[in-house]
């Protein structure tokens, strides 16, 4: 589901900021990827009791209004969901068939 959020934003900044907002866009996104691959208790666990999902966290993109929502495993950084911020997220997670 993650790939296919972004796709949608890529697609949608394209389309709507052009070339430089979509580019700083996925820029920001590695930047978001590096920081919890380095750091991945950092993110927010605000959702996780409401979702009853308790390894769930959350990432900021810092000028974007996206937000990236993951799962640490033992072995991998599993990213879940990048939603922007004024989507209904408990309504989009319930989307996302991993629990």
């Amino acid at each position: 589901m993650a790939n296919r959020d972004v796709d949608v934003a890529i697609a949608n900044y394209l389309r709507e900021a052009g070339d430089h907002v979509a580019l700083n866009f996925v820029d920001a996104l590695e930047r978001a990827y590096r920081h919890i691959s380095r750091h991945p208790a950092s993110g927010s666990s605000r959702y996780a009791a409401e979702l009853n999902l308790p390894r769930l966290r959350s990432w900021p993109l810092g000028r974007f209004p996206h937000v990236v929502f993951y799962v640490e495993t033992e072995e991998c950084i599993d990213v879940w969901r990048v939603l922007h911020g004024a989507r209904d997220i408990p309504a989009s997670m319930q989307e996302t068939d991993r629990t």
